[in-house]
């Protein structure tokens, strides 16, 4: 799979779909967004040729409709995405986003105890 385009939040609504049922043709596409969003087939139709055009898409024609698969893996992206808000908002490093999130009530009892123990298993 290639390098990782930027997508908006509408085209990682998209992506979700094709992630999760590839190949996939536009028109599946459509229903399959039709009671999640208020997206015209027109706007979801717009997101699909966007993402093909930035590389996230693959299309082959069968009986003269486009199906759609991922040129990108889910977790390249959210990789991508996850480092991308690290190096905005907390200078690349997790530590203060952690911090935020511990010293801003943002974490439950059980969040943290989870995460208690995720760092202690990584530390043997």
């Amino acid at each position: 799979m290639s390098s990782v385009p930027k997508i908006s939040e509408a085209e990682w609504v998209v992506m979700q779909v094709i992630w999760n049922w590839y190949p996939i043709a536009a028109n599946e596409v459509v229903e399959a967004l039709a009671g999640s969003t208020e997206w015209s087939p027109r706007t979801i139709r717009t997101l699909i040729n966007r993402l093909y055009e930035k590389g996230a898409l693959d299309r082959t024609k069968r009986d003269g409709i486009f199906h759609y698969t991922p040129a990108i893996e889910e977790s390249a992206c959210i990789e991508a995405e996850s480092e991308s808000f690290l190096k905005r908002f907390f200078g690349g490093s997790l530590n203060p986003l952690v911090a935020y999130f511990l010293e801003n009530g943002k974490l439950s009892p059980e969040e943290i105890e989870d995460l208690r123990k995720r760092f202690s298993s990584k530390g043997e």
